[in-house]
């Protein structure tokens, strides 16, 4: 797949003042995470215009469901003002790069490629003048929202926790296809990158464990050092019988938790802070979670937008803790960023090596 080309911003935006209204969204895939996006889409008000996958028959029943255009890869772009893809990883890049080369904005979701060298073309199509969002609903989730100017007020940061802890994935011959940091724990390193705001990341350190009958991690832990003296512990886990899913953050002078799963909390110094109600018409977690807002960001229908609104430099970021944390396990020593390893291998890869 050639990188973006810069000669193509003029005719995006040519594009872009030509498409009619409403606002129309295309979705490719069509597993949970496109299903969920999908069901926020209708939350959010934003009309799916179109949904496209590998598997027809999936694609015409999840395009019934949503009244939707049963597309292929190829066309799903056709008359849609931007594309979520929530496809296989793997298939993230090629979808991302035709849908900005066709005109349209894009959200993909995390992790957003399977190398840094993918990151590096979407960072510099996001730089040539497209519209490239990471897809981290949690950045936008209300609990952390309402979270981050507590933490602001506290004061300098000295230690961060951040922890996805949920039973083993399955897809079709019983195993998950990624190890849990690369699949999981994208998610935790997202919220610590964001708490620590502008701070430089320094180093990580990194332990992985495998359970016997897997070729991959199931377990991670990683400890990550910024030039203030912030630390950040993350974990990630498959190994637990239900999702927990929990942000600390403490300075001197407070402590700030959130709790997303299994349920929803916000609590500053050990009180309760009070949260938005979810609407009784809305599945709670779509809210609770971040997709809603998300999907409200994309289609400009909050103005202004709730939260960060992440694009490809973040979603590259987030990798190179990735990375260096694989690298990490494989050598048992702390590894430096910016990282410096190779660009153009897998995670997992690196941490077999």
């Amino acid at each position: 797949m050639p990188a973006w080309r810069p000669g193509t911003v003029a005719a995006v935006l040519r594009s872009r003042r030509s498409r009619p209204e409403p606002f129309a969204l295309g979705v490719a895939g069509t597993d949970h995470l496109a299903v969920v996006h999908t069901l926020a889409a209708r939350a959010a008000g934003v009309t799916v215009a179109a949904i496209a996958g590998d598997d027809a028959i999936a694609v015409g029943r999840l395009a019934a469901d949503a009244g939707a255009r049963a597309a292929t890869l190829e066309d799903l772009a056709d008359g849609v003002d931007a594309v979520v893809i929530a496809t296989p990883v793997a298939s993230r890049l090629p979808l991302a790069l035709r849908a900005l080369d066709a005109g349209v904005d894009v959200l993909v979701e995390a992790p957003m490629s399977t190398t840094l060298a993918e990151a590096d073309q979407l960072v510099a199509a996001e730089s040539a003048g497209a519209t490239m969002r990471y897809g981290e609903n949690l950045l936008v989730a209300p609990a952390v929202l309402a979270a981050a100017p507590l933490v602001r007020d506290m004061g300098e940061l000295r230690f961060v926790e951040a922890r996805s802890l949920s039973p083993r994935p399955t897809d079709g011959s019983g195993t998950p296809s990624g190890g849990v940091l690369f699949e999981l724990g994208v998610h935790p390193i997202a919220l610590v990158l964001l708490l620590a705001g502008s701070q430089p990341l320094t180093s990580v350190r990194a332990m992985l464990a495998k359970s016997p009958d897997l070729e991959l991690d199931d377990h991670a832990e990683v400890e990550m050092r910024f030039a203030s003296g912030l630390v950040a512990r993350v974990e990630a886990s498959w190994r637990h019988p239900e999702p927990v899913w929990d942000l600390q953050a403490s300075s001197d002078s407070g402590v700030v938790r959130v709790d997303l799963l299994p349920t929803v909390g916000l609590e500053h110094d050990g009180e309760a802070v009070s949260l938005p109600a979810v609407p009784s018409d809305i599945e709670p977690h779509l809210v609770q979670l971040g997709y809603v807002d998300q999907l409200r960001a994309l289609a400009g229908v909050a103005t202004p937008p709730a939260g960060p609104q992440p694009g490809a430099a973040f979603g590259r970021a987030v990798l190179e803790v990735v990375c260096a944390s694989y690298s990490s396990s494989a050598s048992g020593k702390a590894v430096a960023l910016p990282f410096a390893g190779p660009r153009d291998v897998a995670p997992l890869a690196l941490w077999r090596s």
